[in-house]
């Protein structure tokens, strides 16, 4: 057996000093490679979660906006609705004053025509013959009137059928609308985040969220279009019919609702006595209208076809 010396000790001491360095290295360098990929898990979960947060962001940024526009939707069919509700209301109103007026229109042509029957049996005096002259046109005048009473019914109920029909569609959108608001409320209020896109066509149209109340705004276009149309220079976009000049011109200011810039659009469009007014169509209406941009519902609420057929009368009883 060999013997064991210093010199062996050392070399064996010297290996196992060695072999534990390098155990600490190789151990130190796996510890290292291991804190490093623990370090890019890490970064790779928080740039995960800060994405993640992001994207969450912007879902509850778009949530509100589409809420916002839904709740502008369902504020603007509420106006419209009420405001078709009372156009029908009036309506209504309308229907019944208009037959109230064709049954006393009626009652008085029976009365004319029993008067005039009585006045051809008794004429045997000049003044009796000129008594039935006058009776024989009142009653061609309550025809006239008559006639035209009847012929514009029809228009009436077909736009009371219009107006009811939208009021109906406007119901049916409006419960849809609160349906809607209804579902992303409970979407905002719950931990689910959920996107969805809106769709153009569920909308109603010309809807563009406006607060302004109609009036104001016809009120604002009418004083636009009185400043412009008393612009001097403006050239008529109708030219006034000949031989105009020489019928005798009604003071149209007597209307309500009529200026000085409307009274001479109407001149331009050939339209200056109280019977064209009384007499007009729905076709001249619109014309009216169309020159004198959006007033259709301005001449209907203001009634300018009445107050043009009671001036009418006042000036030929007048005469």
């Amino acid at each position: 057996m060999p013997e064991i010396t210093v010199t062996h000790i050392a070399i064996v001491v010297g290996a196992l000093i060695v072999g534990i360095i390098l155990g600490w290295l190789v151990r130190g360098s796996r510890t290292a490679g291991e804190k490093t990929a623990i370090n890019e898990g890490w970064q790779e979960q928080l740039e995960a979660q800060r994405g993640e947060h992001a994207r969450l962001l912007d879902q509850n940024k778009s949530l509100m906006d589409q809420n916002s526009q839904y709740q502008a939707s369902n504020k603007d069919a509420k106006m419209r609705a009420s405001e078709l509700s009372d156009a029908l209301k009036e309506a209504f109103e309308r229907r019944d004053e208009l037959q109230r007026q064709l049954k006393d229109i009626r009652g008085n042509l029976e009365v004319a025509v029993s008067e005039r029957d009585q006045l051809r049996d008794s004429a045997a005096a000049n003044d009796l013959t000129e008594k039935l002259e006058q009776k024989e046109a009142r009653i061609e005048k309550l025809d006239l009137e008559l006639k035209s009473w009847q012929d514009r019914l029809p228009p009436l109920i077909e736009r009371f059928q219009q107006r009811n029909a939208e009021a109906q569609d406007l119901e049916v959108q409006l419960a849809e609308a609160q349906d809607r608001i209804a579902a992303l409320e409970r979407m905002v209020g719950s931990d689910q985040t959920r996107v969805e896109p809106v769709d153009p066509d569920a909308l109603t149209d010309g809807m563009d969220a406006s607060n302004d109340p109609i009036d104001e705004q016809e009120e604002t276009s009418a004083a636009q279009m009185e400043d412009t149309q008393s612009a001097p220079g403006e050239s008529a976009e109708e030219p006034a019919e000949e031989g105009m000049d020489d019928a005798p011109r009604d003071d149209l200011k007597q209307i309500k609702g009529v200026g000085p810039a409307i009274e001479k659009t109407l001149n331009e469009m050939s339209i200056s006595r109280f019977d064209q007014i009384a007499q007009m169509s729905e076709y001249e209406i619109d014309r009216v209208a169309h020159r004198l941009k959006g007033f259709r519902s301005r001449i209907y609420r203001e009634d300018w076809i009445g107050q043009a057929r009671d001036l009418q009368d006042r000036k030929v009883i007048s005469q």
